[in-house]
């Protein structure tokens, strides 16, 4: 039967047949002394000859994809999904930081084919279209900031998705504009089924914008080369 590591912050941790492999706040995967975080949170195990990524937490939800980014699910409380891809990685977020991790699996049930993926296109109008979702310049510009302590990151961790006043002032915008252009990039993507991005009763904007920047950083609809596109620091406005 295929193994399956976890690698946290460049630490690997070996799933053992028979024993499920906990990630959360205590564990075989000590993340984070984060009260946000559930002691018990992911865990890796088998079943039904597979090795599965459970999420046996009660609130919070994961973001999992493959390295080229075509395939992705949203882990609910309760959810699991099979380990079939040979690596996966995996992004939650509890309280303020958001953390990322690898999960690699041997001799896995599928493999990965050499074909072309669909990458996000730009048009000579600078808007960037990836699947059904069309970005405009700024959108793309705002998801990058909102991105940007992860894309500066080489290895796997923990890092933090700004406030909307932070990031607002990170790109030299007024808060009514990032606020409207979150609002709208939101949008865009919840109506192309994207699931955990509508604001309304019970939904904080930190939630939204946690749950967009997993969804960008899945997706590779932005990467380290877009850094380049945002004002140098200190020079915005």
């Amino acid at each position: 039967m295929s193994s399956v590591e976890v690698d946290f912050c460049g630490e690997i941790f070996r799933a053992e047949e028979g024993r499920p492999l906990v990630i959360g706040r205590e564990g075989d995967v000590e993340v984070d002394d984060n009260p946000y975080l559930h002691r018990s949170f992911l865990q890796v195990e088998q079943d039904a000859g597979l090795w599965w990524l459970h999420n046996v937490g009660s609130t919070l939800t994961a973001t999992v994809a493959d390295p080229t980014g075509a395939f992705q699910a949203w882990l609910a409380p309760g959810a699991r999904i099979p380990l079939a891809f040979e690596r996966l990685t995996v992004w939650f977020t509890a309280g303020p930081t958001t953390y990322d991790l690898d999960v690699v699996v041997s001799s896995p049930a599928f493999q990965s084919t050499d074909r072309e993926i669909s990458t996000p296109h730009t048009d000579s109008h600078g808007e960037t279209t990836v699947g059904r979702v069309s970005l405009t310049p700024d959108q793309k510009l705002l998801l990058v900031a909102l991105c940007e302590d992860f894309l500066l990151r080489p290895t796997a961790g923990a890092g933090t998705v700004p406030s909307s006043a932070d990031a607002a002032e990170r790109l030299g915008w007024a808060l009514t504009k990032f606020n409207r252009k979150l609002d709208n990039v939101c949008q865009k993507f919840a109506d192309a089924g994207v699931r955990g991005l509508h604001g309304g009763p019970g939904k904080l904007a930190s939630n939204r914008k946690s749950r967009l920047a997993e969804h960008a950083l899945a997706t590779q609809v932005v990467g380290e080369p877009d850094l380049a596109l945002l004002p140098r620091a200190g020079s915005a406005g």
